[in-house]
């Protein structure tokens, strides 16, 4: 072990893992203390996506500013709105959405720092199947973990496969990793999984 090489390569492989030990620690905490609300929000925006697509994003840390999304056949149209300006109300009205459903989701997201929500489709056998994609940044990050500040969860409909690892796979039988959006996703339930990344969408 005297050697500078290796020492630099074990001391790399402890804090991968104490980093690993660590994201899925804070993940699930965040997951269990706040799963009446996130259950909630993902039955939400199911129910008001079904009506009109739709993503709704935080570009401020303090939360005061929210992105809205609306997804058309032909085109998508971004806001930016202050959380409660009415011009967000007249906006919802204009294309027929959900105003009490939107506003309440946009304070459901805000009280648990929410910064991203949206729908995300996938494919299994040639069936399609949708998920809910919910981008958060728990209070309890640290120093050590800030280079990627951002936990994704994703809400499956269906009980998901997994490996010995806990690794999100794309079939049971088949052992393939099932990456979304390019990252590998930890389970944290039989439905509920995360992963952390560089970017909030």
């Amino acid at each position: 072990m005297n050697n500078p090489v290796v020492k630099a390569l074990s001391a790399a492989g402890i804090i991968m893992f104490l980093y690993s030990c660590s994201a899925k620690k804070i993940t699930s905490d965040y997951y269990y203390q706040h799963q009446p609300v996130l259950e909630e929000m993902e039955q939400s925006y199911k129910k008001l996506y079904a009506q009109k697509p739709f993503t709704l994003a935080f570009t401020d840390k303090e939360f005061r500013t929210v992105s809205l999304e609306i997804i058309t056949d032909t085109l998508s149209y971004i806001y930016d709105f202050g959380v409660h300006e009415p011009r967000l109300n007249d906006t919802l009205r204009k294309y027929n959405m959900n105003v009490e459903g939107v506003n309440h989701l946009v304070n459901l997201m805000v009280g648990i720092r929410c910064t991203w929500i949206d729908n995300f489709d996938y494919y299994v056998d040639e069936q399609r199947r949708t998920l809910i994609l919910i981008s958060i940044k728990p209070v309890a990050l640290r120093p050590i973990l800030s280079y990627k500040k951002y936990y994704i969860l994703t809400f499956f409909s269906q009980p998901q496969h997994f490996d010995a690892q806990g690794r999100l796979l794309d079939k049971r039988r088949l052992r393939r990793l099932r990456k979304i959006n390019g990252e590998v996703f930890q389970r944290i339930n039989d439905k509920v999984c995360y992963t952390i990344s560089g970017q909030f969408r």
